[in-house]
């Protein structure tokens, strides 16, 4: 009998490997205005801040900010598996201030709310003849918590959210509204595109936009080694694309995305067929590869025509938790085939597949791909099981090919070693004193990073 793809995706053990083409009803975001315990999407981060406040406009949000003696954290959707929010003091919800304020035909650029998130911001932009240029898989995220971080798609030539910031307006510490862009404030714009909510709390977002356009998705599995050696060649030939490794298994799922003006064709959708990774767990890992290796070879290729925002990003249902590095594109093929092989010699129980992506430059100070393209490899464990002895196994390969940690992923670097990869932490460090010179912004990860005492 065969299997679709879109069936074995939909499964526990691809649901993970993000059901491209397979949408799904999303996973409530867990956002409270009280001062109830917060956890980020995967369960794994936990804090119980003192308050939530959940300003309805930036006046509100500034007086609180200005009369607030305690330490401040904003949160977005809770998508970073890095403890960057968690504290204990007062914990800043921006639903509230979600929308577009202003945009431009002449230039397509639209002024967004911080607040707003990804998923809703596609329709939002539509609406007044827009697109985002490049989007990440994921659409929970809010703006301004996507920007934070650096959140990327993939595509030769084509950059992070970050790198199509225009301009950011910004409550301080002490309540004060900044505007900032290339010619207005430009060290708080540099320092504003990647942030890490370290600087004070974003209202608005300015980003440089395109016109709407279609993209034709498929996917299909092909043996990884034929994928690696095709990839500088497809990243050509298609404008979004990427690969997900299996692990203990010698194929690929592979990801595309065309630009086209053909009829629309949404993806079927299909019901959950089974816990083929529950299954799989309780196999012995030598014994996993025939067994990854039939059920994956006989997924069938898939495509769909959508508008790009529908194309781009996807829900995840099942949860994880997940490290990201970006290392030189020219090093990124060598460093996948280290981790493929450790993962295999070492016998290391995990299932979920890499994920690699290619993002170009940009001079975001704190962007993971300030001064050059890099490639993005990603690993993962299903939440719930122990994350540490994977990823501690696997982090120092990406030290070895130079790699910069994703600020919203699980990384051990402190400032020491940040300030050998990101050459303007320290200019960062300058704008994020003078704008918060008694430390509210920060929590205990944050200040590791920035080198201050909380």
């Amino acid at each position: 009998m065969s299997i679709t793809r879109r069936k074995l995706l939909a499964s526990s053990l691809l649901a993970a490997a993000f059901n491209p083409l397979g949408k799904t009803l999303a996973a409530g975001a867990d956002v409270a205005h009280s001062s109830a315990p917060w956890r980020n999407w995967s369960g794994y981060l936990q804090s119980n801040p003192a308050q939530r406040f959940a300003p309805k406009s930036e006046q509100e949000l500034a007086d609180f900010m200005k009369g607030n003696a305690g330490g401040v954290r904003p949160v977005g959707a809770g998508h970073s598996f890095s403890p960057l929010v968690p504290t204990n003091d007062a914990l800043v919800v921006l639903d509230n201030l979600s929308g577009v304020v202003a945009y431009d035909d002449a230039s397509t650029t639209a002024v967004l709310r911080a607040g707003t998130r990804l998923s809703d911001s596609g329709p939002m932009l539509d609406q007044i003849g827009q697109a985002m240029i490049n989007l990440p898989d994921i659409d929970r995220q809010t703006i301004g918590g996507a920007i934070a971080t650096s959140t990327h798609g993939t595509g030769l030539g084509l950059g992070s959210l970050s790198a199509y910031v225009t301009s950011v307006r910004l409550v301080t510490p002490e309540g004060r509204v900044i505007d900032a862009n290339r010619n207005d404030n430009p060290e708080i714009y540099q320092a504003a595109r990647t942030n890490l909510g370290a600087l004070g709390v974003l209202t608005e977002v300015g980003f440089q936009n395109r016109k709407p356009f279609k993209l034709k998705s498929m996917a299909w599995v092909e043996k990884t080694n034929t994928v690696i050696e095709s990839f500088a060649e497809r990243c050509l030939e298609y404008e979004h694309y990427e690969f997900m490794p299996f692990l203990h298994a010698d194929f690929s799922l592979v990801i595309a995305h065309k630009e086209t003006d053909g009829a629309l064709k949404p993806p079927v959708p299909e019901e959950d067929q089974g816990d083929i990774f529950g299954v799989l767990s309780n196999l012995p890992v030598f014994a996993r590869r025939p067994v990854i290796n039939f059920l994956v070879e006989a997924i069938e290729p898939s495509e769909a025509v959508e508008a790009s925002y529908l194309a781009l990003t996807n829900i995840r249902n099942d949860r994880f938790n997940e490290m990201e590095y970006s290392v030189a594109v020219e090093d990124g093929l060598a460093c996948v085939r280290e981790i493929l092989d450790t993962v295999t010699k070492l016998g290391i129980d995990a299932l979920i597949p890499l994920e690699y992506r290619v993002i170009e430059k940009d001079d975001s100070w704190l962007s993971m791909f300030s001064g050059s393209a890099k490639a993005s490899i990603s690993i993962h464990r299903m939440a719930g099981y122990d994350y540490k002895p994977y990823f501690d196994v696997i982090e120092p390969i990406f030290w070895k090919y130079g790699g910069r940690p994703h600020w919203g992923k699980v990384h051990s670097l402190g400032y020491h070693e940040l300030s050998n990869l990101y050459p303007h932490l320290d200019d960062f460090i300058e704008v994020q004193t003078e704008l918060d010179p008694s430390g509210k912004m920060l929590n205990q990860h944050i200040a590791k990073i920035l080198n201050r005492n909380v």
